[in-house]
Order: C-alpha cells, then sequence, then structure tokens
C-alpha cells in the first residue's frame, strides 16, 4: 500500500513539471501557429488541474473519522479522482480534438519550428523525470504483480493516476514532435492537426481507464484478498470460536478498510468471553493490518453462512 507520503510527492512532482510544461508550450503555441503544440499545452494545462485536485482530495481523505462519517473520508480522494478522469476527457480529449478538426479544415503552416522542438525537448525531460517518480512508487507496491494487475488492484488513485497520466503526456509529446516534423518535411500543415487527433485519442483512452477503475473504487471495492485471509487465519486460531465462516471486506480509502467476519463461537461461551474474544481478534488484526479501521464479528451457524453466500452467488 503506498504511504500518503509517497503519494503526495508523486502528485507534487508531476505538479511542478506540468506547469512548467504547460506555460512553455502555449508560449510556443502562440509564437508556432502549431495545433499539436496548442493541443499539448491544453494537455499539460488539464493535467495541472488533475494534480491540484488530487491534492485536495488527499487533503479531505486525511480527515479523522466524525460522527457524519464514522469510517472516515478515504472517498474523497476516489471521488476526486473520479472527476480528474472526467477533466482529461472533456477538458483534454475534448479541446484537442476540436483543435485537430479546425486545424484539418483550414490548415496553416505552422512557424518556428526550432523553438517548438525545443520546448517539445524540455517538456520531454520534465515529464520523463515526473514519469520516474510515479512508476518508482508504484512500482515500490505493487510488490510479484505484473503492471496492469497491479493497476486494477491499486487503492491508491494518486499514484496510478498520475503514472497514467504521466505515460499519456510520453506519447502526446511523440504524436506532436511526429506531426510537426512530417508537416514541416513533407509540406503537409494537415499533419499537424491529424497529431492533435492522435493526441486527443490518446487522452480518451487514458480518461475511459481512470474512469473505470476510480468508478470501481468509488462504488465500492473488496480490500485487498490479504485482509480477508489474514483476519480468517487469527480468528481460526482462537479457542472461543468454533470455526471462522468467512470475511466480507471494503475498500474506503487508500489506508482504511472495513471488514465483517462471519463466525460460530462454541456454545458453552459466556457473553463477557465472546467480547474478550472479538478484541482479541480485531487487536491481533490491527497490529499488521493497521488500515482497518472497524472490524464486525457477526455469530453465526456455517450453515446459515454457507446458504446466504449460495443464495448471493445464483444469478438474478
Amino acid at each position: 500500500m503506498a504511504t500518503p507520503s509517497g503519494s503526495r510527492l508523486v502528485v507534487y512532482a508531476a505538479l511542478v513539471g506540468n506547469l512548467c510544461i504547460a506555460i512553455a508550450k502555449f508560449v510556443a503555441a502562440g509564437i508556432s501557429g502549431s495545433s499539436a503544440m496548442l493541443s499539448e499545452g491544453v494537455h499539460s494545462l488539464v493535467d495541472t488541474t488533475n494534480e491540484l485536485l488530487l491534492l485536495y482530495g488527499l487533503h479531505r481523505a486525511d480527515k479523522k473519522p466524525d460522527t457524519v462519517h464514522p469510517f472516515g473520508y478515504g472517498r474523497e480522494l476516489y471521488f476526486w479522482s473520479f472527476i480528474v478522469a472526467l477533466l482529461v476527457f472533456a477538458a483534454g480529449a475534448g479541446v484537442s480534438a476540436y483543435e485537430g478538426i479546425q486545424h484539418i479544415r483550414r490548415p496553416e503552416p505552422a512557424t518556428n519550428h526550432l523553438l517548438s522542438y525545443v520546448v517539445l525537448g524540455i517538456s520531454f525531460v520534465f515529464e520523463a523525470g515526473s514519469w520516474w517518480v510515479a512508476l518508482r512508487e508504484f512500482r515500490a507496491t505493487k510488490g510479484s504483480m505484473g503492471y496492469f494487475e497491479a493497476f486494477r488492484r491499486s487503492k491508491d488513485p494518486a499514484t496510478f493516476t498520475v503514472l497514467l497520466e504521466d505515460s499519456a503526456a510520453l506519447l502526446g509529446l511523440a504524436f506532436a514532435a511526429a506531426g510537426l516534423a512530417a508537416a514541416q518535411l513533407l509540406d503537409m500543415p494537415v499533419l499537424d492537426g491529424v497529431a492533435s487527433l492522435c493526441i486527443a485519442g490518446v487522452l480518451a483512452v487514458t480518461a475511459f481507464l481512470l474512469a473505470r477503475e476510480t468508478k470501481g473504487l468509488l462504488v465500492g471495492e473488496p480490500a485487498h484478498p490479504d485482509v480477508a485471509r489474514h483476519i480468517l487465519a487469527v480468528a481460526n486460531k482462537d479457542a472461543d470460536l468454533r470455526t471462522a465462516n468467512g470475511v466480507t471486506t471494503m475498500q474506503m480509502g487508500p489506508d482504511q478498510v472495513v471488514a465483517m467476519l462471519s463466525a460460530e463461537f462454541e456454545d458453552d461461551r459466556t457473553t463477557p468471553q465472546i467480547e474478550a474474544c472479538i478484541t482479541r481478534i480485531e487487536k491481533a488484526v490491527k497490529q499488521d493490518y493497521p488500515e482497518l479501521v472497524a472490524l464486525f464479528i457477526k455469530p453465526q451457524a456455517s450453515e446459515v453462512f454457507r446458504a446466504r453466500q449460495a443464495a448471493l452467488a445464483e444469478p438474478p
């Protein structure tokens, strides 16, 4: 699991890089008249706004639980990450597509190509640096999982959002450079607009991936399976339990998990013994998984648990 400080470092690095890049791209676009460069400027400006929203989400997610939100504010980050995905699609892909279509309909040759190439090169250096910071943090948390599996299972959208955005930015820079060079060498300014459409396509795919993952987190996903396995292992060692039937978990934030354990207690256990058993299990689990904000233990016969699980598995 990514640490809050690690997530913030990734976002801050991306914020500084994208802000500097956006200014340089807009200056170059204004001087050269390049459609692809203008699309890239919009792309970097959207990314800068996204980083600000992610920082706000991280700030809100840090709020302590209260009577209104007894399980904490972790899902604030998921909400703002979903807004980021919408912005990437609407402001990023939409504006880039519009600019590309306009330039294809009314192609005008770009000027000051050297300036554009210099800005693209500097942008690539900044984006690559931000991408490396995000990749290093992502690799530190993914363990033995593959990159795509880790992306699907990640519960910290701040890190994978920046990594995906920076990957899209590097690909967009490649399209912008290729479009600008092709338009210059072939004397076909329409290719500059085609590059803008390619950038729009990259942003649209990025937005779709981000929206799909953050929607799952926002609606509700189970925690990593290791959490449930550990709770069952701890519970089955307790002498006051006859059997631990199963565990249901819910990820409430990057470092906030709620779990419910179905368990069958020994018939001769008194209420104080059951209460002590629950306290022991919760304390033992939290030692290894401090992100567990609440563990509810439901006394339930194993036959009843299996019947309800079977009913859930039946098609509607």
